[in-house]
């Protein structure tokens, strides 16, 4: 009797266990539409720009990347009807005019060591906000640190050009981020117009005669612009053709209201020039990624597609702080391209599996 009873209590105790592994299975993951894409940043330098069109996949439907160094370029030449100049801001560039100075060959150093002190970015000074570019990226309207180029010759001035910072070359630890090494130096610069282009003159502070250098920089259509390296003295391939990239991610210099410029790693700009617009979906409850794989065409706000804001994504799909870094994990956002074409793009990753910044990932599908 007493074996009876044992091997009862054996069985209830073998089906009690099978209910209790039933019922503490855990709930499947819902896997995230789209396809996924690693931005070929490399690491924490942030060593590249990285532009992207979600239109031109391969086979395997991943998007066109077109990749450069940060440091290939100095100087962006506009392409449109009007006669802008931007600097780069993903190696902390800035720009001011020199006072009392017309003629490129008659400034020296004494000339511009005051200025020096201060046309730098992120030293928290408010007023540096007038040595970079408009941030909005909203050309050619905007505002640029060198004013646009007037057909009169003489109304154009002459600028000292902070150029920056070379890649970081150094270590760099885990989770953190160095996005400028050495300085780059400076140079004085002119430009005119030259018939439907550009002409550059430039130099460093204490260059005369034939030490000043000379280019002509025509402007292409099927760009936003023609790209100048200051080092090589020539036009280097940058972004592709205007209506051939919606997002780069980048180093970017921003501002910082009331304590000027600074800048920001792992940022995602739009092409507004090319008329691509976005905007930000936020979840308030529930899964995002279910949120993010039920959205669908006809969800699609029309009102709050935003064109005139390069920044619309920006670092807002991130949290970076003392307490580490992770993606968002209640945002998403829409993206139209210069065709019309609507697509739904999320935030994965933005560290590699031993969290290191700049390896993020996104995944993106269109509507």
């Amino acid at each position: 009797m007493k074996k009876i009873l044992f091997y009862l209590l054996l069985g209830m105790l073998f089906i009690s266990q099978s209910c209790i592994n039933d019922n503490e299975d855990p709930v499947p993951v819902i896997p995230s539409e789209g396809v996924s894409v690693n931005p070929d940043i490399r690491g924490a330098a942030q060593p590249n720009q990285v532009w992207i069109d979600f239109s031109d996949v391969d086979q395997n439907g991943q998007p066109r990347q077109t990749i450069n160094s940060r440091t290939d370029w100095d100087l962006a030449f506009y392409s449109g009807a009007e006669f802008k100049v931007i600097l780069n801001s993903s190696i902390m560039m800035a720009a001011a005019k020199i006072p009392n100075k017309s003629d490129l060959e008659t400034v020296k150093e004494a000339d511009v060591t005051s200025l020096k002190e201060v046309v730098r970015v992120a030293n928290f000074d408010p007023e540096n906000t007038k040595y970079i570019d408009d941030v909005k990226g909203n050309f050619p309207s905007g505002y640029t640190a060198i004013d646009e180029i007037k057909a009169n010759d003489s109304e154009n001035a002459v600028y000292l050009v902070n150029l920056g910072k070379e890649l970081y070359k150094g270590t760099i630890a885990v989770g953190s981020t160095i996005t400028g090494g050495d300085d780059r130096g400076w140079m004085k610069i002119q430009i005119v117009r030259q018939g439907d282009g550009y002409k550059i003159r430039y130099g460093e502070i204490n260059a005369a005669g034939a030490a000043i250098k000379e280019t002509v920089i025509k402007k292409n259509s099927a760009y936003n612009y023609t790209f100048f390296n200051s080092k090589t003295g020539k036009e280097v391939n940058i972004q592709p053709e205007k209506n051939k990239w919606d997002i780069c991610f980048s180093v970017f210099t921003n501002i910082i209201p009331g304590a000027g410029s600074y800048v920001n790693a792992d940022f995602v700009t739009i092409n507004n020039l090319a008329n691509v617009g976005a905007y930000e979906i936020k979840i308030t409850s529930g899964s995002m990624v279910e949120a993010f794989n039920k959205f669908k065409r006809e969800d699609v706000d029309n009102s709050k597609l935003v064109y005139n804001e390069q920044r619309v994504i920006g670092g807002n799909w991130r949290e970076v702080g003392p307490s580490g870094s992770k993606v968002k994990g209640d945002v998403f956002f829409i993206v139209k391209d210069a065709a019309g074409t609507y697509y739904k793009l999320r935030f994965v990753k933005l560290t590699d599996d031993k969290g290191e910044r700049g390896f993020p990932m996104f995944q993106y599908k269109a509507l």
